[in-house]
């Protein structure tokens, strides 16, 4: 992917009206349904806009002709993240800098001498983001003392084009590599992070906190990692959209890592526009300032191939068969796909993450304060209960401990292996259909929050795109009772602006965020089945 695509892509969603013209439910219609707050605080209208739906190119449009301030829309989340964060625990810290970064780029509104789309516009970042004087742990206490001496690399793009750090998301701990049975969600430092939709329920792992946030309308923008659904699963299970882009498009410098086989940062928006624009800023594609052009291509003509796993249960099995009518309605050709190397992938990916966590959480832990090495760290989580109030495990921290080394074969060929199988089961598909993308759920509806059991999310859509460090989408697709599910895209290597533009046009089609009610269970009490 050149830059010439990232920024025409930019620039034909900067001006697209996206979610903002169809009705859509409101706050106060929670009211009687067992919702968790009163309906003046649920509300995310303030300023003369519906933070629920406005984009980024409309807030530009307001702060450019002087109707608005960075600072009143800094001050603006930060009231919301005040009154509405106790109900879901997503935002850890808020940044004290905040008002005083949007201070500086209503300066420069005022002057013409704006970065560009994101310049003045709140970013909440996941915890595993280095982010300098504020604490990055990972949800780990070990981490908890001394913050990071220099912002992540993103971090420092973020800054450059503008945008304001208004704080820090909660996480799964270690990005939910840790135990055998974690719960998503949790972690020592931030304790719960729950589903905005339905209380009880689970937001998914592990950037659940950037996702929960959002989908209360806590920040504009957030910032998540994947090393496999981490990005994607929150989305849908939250009701927003989540990017992860190809492996190697946004830095992971400074960033808390699994396996760099895998990992990478991708952005996260209650929109489609939103994402695209975030991410032309994460991997430099974009240009200085995105210029207004209409257009944006439909879904006329567009082969999409759909993936149903009915493993997912009924309920979502029944809503891809209505989204793919609905995509045909719209002029996509949709057949059923199935793609292959799956179980195979399933035997080696666990086996090969093991090794590259070993030598990747080793290398990050000698360049922060606290335990030096995994060694280590497996001795502090054994000394410090708070660490086991959830979940009590660490077998995986003990399995990444005695596992081979990077250096042998056996390891090389297990990689090996997962790379070409899982290229394979993405582009043999694509190739046998003649496929624009491959649609598949992005998650079950979101099972009860359990510390005993833990986690229900055996979730294989996200994996092929993840371990071929392909770029995937999660856009909105409806809903499961009160509980959202995401449509997952994706495409071939560096595919992200064809990807991101077949997405903006799925999602107009499909129209399928709604607010959350912040419901403390499900109505009828029972849980929603997950497959």
């Amino acid at each position: 992917m050149n830059r010439r695509s990232i920024a025409a892509l930019a620039a034909a969603l900067a001006v697209t009206p996206l979610l903002l013209s169809a009705p859509h439910e409101s706050a106060e219609a929670a009211e009687g349904h067992g919702g968790a707050l009163p309906p003046s605080v649920r509300s995310s209208r303030v300023l003369g806009v519906d933070l629920g739906t406005v984009t980024i190119p409309e807030l530009q449009a307001r702060m450019d002709r002087g109707a608005l301030t960075s600072s009143a829309l800094t001050r603006a989340y930060l009231r919301r993240i005040e009154a509405v964060d106790p109900a879901i625990g997503a935002v850890l810290r808020t940044d004290p800098t905040a008002l005083r970064q949007a201070a500086a780029s209503d300066l420069r509104h005022r002057r013409g001498t704006t970065r560009g789309p994101l310049d003045g516009i709140p970013v909440l970042l996941k915890d595993n983001i280095g982010t300098r004087g504020l604490a990055t742990t990972a949800g780990s206490l070990a981490l908890a003392g001394k913050p990071p001496a220099e912002d992540a690399a993103l971090v420092t793009r973020l800054r450059a084009a503008g945008a304001v750090v208004l704080g820090k998301t909660n996480m799964s701990e270690w990005a939910n590599f840790r135990a055998a049975r974690p719960t998503s969600g949790w972690s020592a430092v931030g304790g719960q992070t729950r589903n905005p939709y339905v209380l009880d329920r689970n937001p998914c792992g592990s950037s659940s906190g950037s996702a929960a946030a959002l989908a209360a309308s806590l920040a504009q923008v957030a910032v998540g990692t994947e090393t496999d659904g981490s990005i994607v699963c929150p989305a849908g299970m939250n009701g927003v959209v989540g990017h992860k882009p190809s492996l190697g498009l946004v830095s992971g410098s400074g960033v808390v890592p699994i396996s760099a086989e895998q990992d990478t940062a991708g952005p996260m928006a209650r929109n489609v526009t939103d994402a695209a624009l975030t991410f032309a800023v994460l991997s430099g594609t974009g240009p200085a300032g995105v210029s207004a052009h209409t257009g944006t291509e439909g879904l006329r003509g567009k082969r999409i191939g759909l993936w149903r796993l009915p493993s997912l249960g009924p309920e979502v099995d029944a809503l891809m068969v209505r989204t793919a009518q609905r995509l045909r309605g719209a002029g996509a050709e949709v057949v059923e796909v199935a793609l292959p190397y799956q179980e195979r992938l399933a035997e080696l990916e666990f086996p090969a993450l093991l090794s590259e966590f070993h030598r990747d959480i080793d290398a990050y832990l000698e360049t922060r304060d606290g335990p030096r090495d995994l060694a280590g760290l497996i001795r502090f989580n054994r000394a410090h209960p708070a660490e086991r109030t959830c979940f009590a495990g660490q077998e995986l921290f003990e399995q990444a401990l005695a596992a081979p080394p990077v250096t042998d074969p056996a390891y090389r060929a297990m990689r090996a292996e997962l790379t070409d199988l899982s290229r394979r089961s993405v582009d043999e598909t694509m190739a046998a259909h003649g496929l624009d993308a491959i649609a598949s759920p992005a998650n079950p509806p979101a099972w009860t929050t359990d510390c005993a059991r833990g986690d229900n999310d055996v979730i294989p859509s996200s994996t092929p795109a993840a371990v071929a460090g392909y770029p995937s989408l999660s856009v909105p697709a409806g809903r499961v009772g009160e509980l959202p599910v995401g449509l997952l895209l994706m495409a071939g290597d560096r595919q992200d602006a064809a990807l991101l533009s077949l997405g903006a046009a799925v999602e107009r089609r499909l129209d399928a965020w709604r607010a959350p009610r912040y419901l403390r269970t499900a109505p009828g009490g029972g849980p929603v089945a997950s497959g």
